[in-house]
């Protein structure tokens, strides 16, 4: 079973509804086009990668109103609510996100589409929001859409650095694949080895 399923299949469900739904249950729920999707478990990987963001953000805003929050986080999209894998935001207030300058999504089968479809429309239309971020976990690529380039994409890949405008931190692709374990990053791994052990002799 796909980690996140459409409970409302081709029905709308009123977010009235979705409000009881939630507060009678332990999982999450995104509410998207009054569709309603639990947010099942993610991959090893998937929670890497989040992580290795999550704390290199939040290193760099400590002392500034600006914080970063996890997965667990719900953002308030015009009549959506959602739960991205990363946000910055610099008001938060309550217990929902209004306006985040940057948000964060880890890609999976189950969530690509959502990903860089309804969630990316909704995302760049967030007027606070100036920086939207994809990043595989399968292979090495960060994908960064920003308001001042007009959402047009950047790629980024091992050996790059980005640098996230909006709270001014800058962090290498390396850093943001920390421990993850995939093919494209176990060979290139194996080849820095071979440098190091190479250089040595």
């Amino acid at each position: 079973m796909n980690p996140e399923r459409a409970i409302a299949d081709c029905t709308a469900m009123t977010q009235e509804a979705y409000f009881q739904l939630e507060a009678a249950s332990d999982v999450r729920y995104e509410y998207i086009d009054g569709q309603v999707y639990a947010m099942g478990g993610s991959a090893l990987n998937h929670n890497r990668i989040a992580m290795n963001v999550a704390v290199g953000f939040s290193n760099h805003l400590k002392g500034t109103s600006c914080e970063t929050f996890s997965a667990d986080m719900k953002v308030l999209i015009g009549n959506d609510y959602v739960y991205p894998d990363v946000v910055v935001d610099c008001h938060a207030t309550g217990n929902m996100l209004v306006s985040p300058v940057i948000i964060v999504e880890v890609l999976s089968k189950s969530t690509r589409k959502k990903d860089t479809t309804q969630k990316l429309i909704r995302y760049i239309n967030l007027p606070s929001l100036q920086e939207y971020v994809l990043i595989e976990q399968d292979i090495v690529s960060v994908q960064v859409f920003r308001r001042v380039k007009a959402w047009q994409p950047d790629y980024y890949y091992l050996g790059d650095s980005v640098t996230f405008d909006a709270i001014g931190v800058t962090l290498t692709v390396d850093s943001i694949y920390e421990r993850v374990d995939n093919a494209e990053l176990n060979e290139f791994r194996q080849l820095q080895q071979g440098v190091v052990v190479k250089s040595s002799e």
